[in-house]
């Protein structure tokens, strides 16, 4: 697999939130990336039923240097490789694609496994998961969190779906590591016809909801 750019833990940290592009018009994508710098949200996940996905992907690390530019619903070992021969820095699944996770530790590259029972989270990070994704989140809510890394607390959990503005905090408090925002971040109705300062305006306003209930000393450890 080729070298290319890193994987920034420091600005994840900085910023726990992975916007998630599906089906966005690649002129879209450029602006909502050029959008998310400003607003000081780092990360991005392109997913690989999107559309010229690749190119986006290949495209974004390469005009956007200051961004973590990820593949999402790479399901196997050829799907990993169009991936990072793309220039993707780290890869989401949405299940526990044993092969896929493990390739990804064996190269270096972070890995965010879909897990939904405690069963699938476990596994995903015994395998060496980077963070495993909590999906569907909204069919489980903060608690679910809460109660799993009660006895889980080494794994870093990452619910996806479901993740708002309006309980965004909820799960930073319960004890998310991170969050995946798709349709809740990139609004519909801002971003068809794009208006780019309301975009910005929500941005920042999710950044906001994060910086009361969340630690980066606290996942740094």
């Amino acid at each position: 697999m080729p070298t290319h750019k890193k994987f920034s833990w420091d600005l994840f940290h900085d910023s726990p939130v992975i916007g998630i592009v599906r089906g966005l018009e690649e002129d879209v994508v450029y602006k909502i990336a050029d959008t998310m710098l400003e607003a000081k949200l780092y990360t991005v996940e392109v997913t690989m039923n999107t559309p010229d996905a690749l190119s986006i992907i290949n495209d974004l690390t390469n005009k956007f240097p200051g961004m973590n530019v990820g593949a999402g619903t790479v399901c196997d070992i050829p799907g990993l490789r169009a991936a990072i021969d793309a220039g993707a820095q780290f890869i989401v699944t949405p299940i526990v694609a044993e092969d896929v996770i493990r390739q990804c530790v064996a190269t270096n590259v972070p890995i965010f496994p879909g897990g939904f029972t405690p069963t699938e989270i476990y596994k995903a990070w015994e395998l060496g998961a980077s963070g495993v994704k909590v999906f569907p989140a909204s069919l489980l809510g903060p608690d679910y969190i809460r109660n799993v890394t009660a006895p889980l607390d080494q794994i870093k959990l990452i619910p996806t779906g479901g993740i708002s503005l309006g309980n965004i905090s909820s799960y930073f408090a319960a004890g998310a590591y991170g969050v995946g925002m798709g349709s809740s971040l990139y609004l519909k109705n801002v971003i068809e016809p794009f208006d780019r300062a309301a975009l910005l305006e929500h941005f920042n306003l999710v950044r906001s909801e994060i910086s009361g209930s969340y630690s980066p000393e606290k996942v740094r450890n």
